[in-house]
């Protein structure tokens, strides 16, 4: 089995991904774009050849690392980076090198699209906001008009919360659709209601084999628009209706032997068209493991490796990973521009038994996550709440 990673060196943890391809079998072909003396010792142990390029977005370079692993190791059964920038990229070079176990291009660049996206979400009778493709201000405003403030305006295509804004009157529609004419925007009704994730591998059938889901501390658009502090910690179990949920999710979007993050909004209150007080709307799915060191929180939750389960369930279509018991673990990502109650170092003190680390993050991570993370595991309800309440508590 010749699988070939694209960007095991980053993020930093990908490298376990690669542990676990090797110790189920696979020639594990890495392609990075940093010089090979650079690696972590860890990756260049679990990789048999590694190609450098000078940059992701050169396919040119791409194409040829891939051509020079199918020339020394034949065929190439596998391309994969669990990576959203990469994505595209991966579907690219499957579609050119004939590789039939993932997506093609034309299909990853439809489930990129929100608006798309809306049609799966229906196969799967799960609702969604409302919603127009901008492509004049005259049909924003008319939408604008029969939905009622507030909106949503974010990227047809894209990541994050960035260039995502909350549209509160026409003034605001007006001057946030001249700022964004660049970009295929969307426009959807908002939601009141509560994100969570539900996130997890499944076979090739589309067969979940494992399942987790994320809470957050705060909301996730406002800490990188607003630099507010944000917070997340896995769940201590799942509801057998949010499993069901997003079992169809999966099916419907026909995704096999992947990584899954699927987005959810738990409504707060009842509202026509969507449903009643905590009915699950469809916000996203994507197509890889949920971001930055989220994979890390569901292995402190469960005594589990997710990077082995995930190269198992591909490589072996072996094993069922329902756990029926967990701890919750979680972090709380702190700001340098927000004045704390209680410093990092008094938290970790007063959380000793629950800390496992704390990280302090560059640029590229702390715009969503907090300049300084402070992840803990708790056994209880109470201990979570407490450990949340502190860590981000503001002085005053």
């Amino acid at each position: 089995m010749n699988f070939v990673f694209i960007s095991p060196n980053y993020p930093e943890n990908y490298w376990l991904f690669c542990r676990g391809l090797k110790k189920y079998g696979a020639t594990v072909l890495a392609i990075v774009d940093t010089p090979y003396d650079s690696l972590k010792d860890e990756l260049k142990a679990n990789i048999d050849e590694c190609y450098v390029v000078s940059s992701f977005n050169d396919y040119d370079q791409m194409v040829k690392a891939v051509g020079y692993f199918t020339f020394k190791y034949g065929k190439i059964d596998w391309i994969e980076s669990n990576n959203e920038a990469w994505l595209t990229l991966d579907a690219k070079l499957r579609d050119d090198f004939n590789v039939k176990t993932g997506f093609d291009f034309k299909t990853i660049n439809e489930y990129q699209s929100k608006s798309a996206m809306k049609k799966y979400y229906a196969k799967a009778n799960i609702p969604t906001a409302r919603y127009t493709l901008v492509d004049s201000l005259d049909n924003a405003l008319n939408f604008a008009h029969e939905v009622g403030y507030p909106l949503v305006l974010k990227p047809d295509h894209g990541v994050g919360a960035s260039f995502t804004y909350t549209i509160n009157c026409d003034e605001d529609l007006n001057t946030y659709y001249k700022q964004t004419l660049d970009q295929q925007m969307i426009l959807e009704e908002y939601v009141d209601g509560e994100v969570f994730t539900l996130d997890g591998v499944c076979d090739q059938n589309g067969d979940i084999r494992y399942i987790n889901s994320l809470e957050y501390v705060g909301n996730c658009m406002d800490s990188v628009l607003y630099q507010q502090s944000i917070g997340a910690y896995t769940a201590f179990s799942i509801k057998e209706e949010y499993k069901n949920v997003v079992q169809e999710t999966i099916h419907a979007f026909q995704l096999k032997n992947r990584f899954f993050h699927c987005e959810f909004f738990r409504l707060n209150k009842a509202k026509k068209g969507l449903g009643k007080k905590g009915a699950i709307i469809g916000l996203e799915v994507n197509f890889r493991p949920p971001g930055g060191f989220a994979p890390d929180l569901m292995n402190y939750a469960g005594s589990i490796d997710v990077y082995e389960i995930w190269a198992k369930v591909l490589l072996t279509q072996d094993g069922y990973f329902d756990l029926k018991e967990r701890k919750s673990s979680g972090f709380a990502g702190r700001r340098d521009s927000i004045n704390y109650k209680y410093t990092v170092e008094e938290i970790e003190t007063m959380y000793k038994k629950n800390l496992i680390e704390t990280k302090y993050l560059p640029p590229a991570y702390a715009a969503t996550m907090g300049n300084c993370t402070i992840i803990a595991r708790f056994d209880t309800l109470k201990e979570r709440e407490d450990f949340f309440r502190d860590a981000l508590a503001i002085a005053e």
